[in-house]
Parts: structure tokens; sequence; C-alpha cells
């Protein structure tokens, strides 16, 4: 599936859960995430191959949704995936917004944008090139590092999206070790990138 679906109130999701945001620009704070399945970018270093079938997961209900959201005190969803933008999220979003929450949304940016967003992160990935209209509305730029190419290639994003664009870049969890020397050095000598270390996985919360 290479196009989002119509608006639906039923979405295939592999998980949802409250906890710490721990990348970016909102690391740290209380959120409550919802996974959605289906992914057509199938990075080879993906923390989350589980959710890339989106058959393999169960449709809930925007509705069933919400009222998951509402039994905790969270003033913030993320949209997640897998690739969320393969689903419309037009009527999901409305709901969440309609109840006060805020909605972000992780993505690769490879499918069309739909749903209504406080703030959208765009991570890139080579295996499939983000969309320039995604591109041009991010708020969030995060920039996985795998290897030493890749800053590179972060910079010619950090040219393309907002000038008001926050940038980050984040270790590959696996290669983190190797990794960190380096984009430490490299934030050091273009201060206008951040760091984002996936907090989560240091504290050990999902």
């Amino acid at each position: 599936m290479n196009q989002p679906t119509t608006a639906t109130a039923m979405l295939p999701v592999m998980e949802y859960f409250y906890t710490l945001q721990g990348e970016g620009y909102h690391q740290g704070r209380a959120a409550y995430f919802i996974r959605l399945g289906g992914c057509d970018v199938g990075c080879v270093w993906c923390d989350v191959k589980d959710s890339w079938d989106a058959s393999k997961h169960p449709m809930q209900s925007v509705d069933f949704l919400v009222a998951e959201v509402k039994k905790t005190p969270t003033k913030l969803v993320v949209i997640t995936g897998g690739e969320p933008l393969l689903h419309n999220l037009d009527t999901l979003t409305k709901a969440l917004q309609a109840q006060g929450f805020e909605t972000n949304i992780e993505t690769s940016g490879s499918s069309p944008l739909s749903g209504s967003w406080n703030w959208i992160c765009l991570s890139p990935k080579k295996f499939k090139a983000p969309l320039p209209e995604v591109v041009a509305v991010a708020n969030e730029l995060k920039v996985v590092i795998f290897n030493k190419h890749d800053f590179e290639w972060a910079q010619s994003f950090a040219a393309e999206v907002p000038a008001n664009c926050k940038l980050y870049l984040q270790p590959e969890w696996e290669k983190a070790s190797s990794m960190l020397p380096l984009i430490t050095t490299f934030i050091k000598e273009n201060p206008k990138w951040e760091l984002s270390a996936q907090l989560h996985k240091y504290i050990n919360v999902p």
C-alpha cells in the first residue's frame, strides 16, 4: 500500500501505551503512544519490525483509542508506526484534538500527509525518500545515524526543512557506542543540530 486509505474510524493497531517520550524535542514529556501497523519503508535496523505487516494487527476503532487515552492524565498523543501515514489519520486526529489532546506524529514522510497535527517529526529514511510536501511542514527533523556517511545526508535535509525546524541526530541503538562520539563532534562543529539519545531505552520504559 503506497497511498493512504480514505478517512476511517478503524485502524490496524500494533500497540498503545502511556509512557515518556524518549526522543527529540518533546523528550521527557508524558505521552500516550499509538503504534499503527503497516510499513513500506523497511529499515534494516528497525526495532519494531513486527509492525510492518498491517494484517497481523487488530483493527481498533477511533472511539476505542480515544477512550483509552482518556483513562490517563496525558496531554500529548504520539502517532507512530510502522509508517503511520499509510493510513488516513484525519478522523483519529480530529477526535483526539476535540478532546483537548495535542497530536504529534513520527513519520518517514514517505506517504502523503493526512491528519491535523500540533507537531510533525520527520525522520527520513534512505530506503524510501520523504515526499516534499511532508518535508515542507516538518517541525522537527530527526535523522538516525547508522554510519559516518549519514551526516552529509542529514545536512541535505536540513537545507530543505523550514528555517525554524528543530534538528536532531540520533544514533542507531545497536551502534550507539561507535556513533555517539562522532555525533558529539559533529554537533560541536554544527551547533544548529542537537542530540536525540532515545532516553526511554536508557531508563527502561516502553
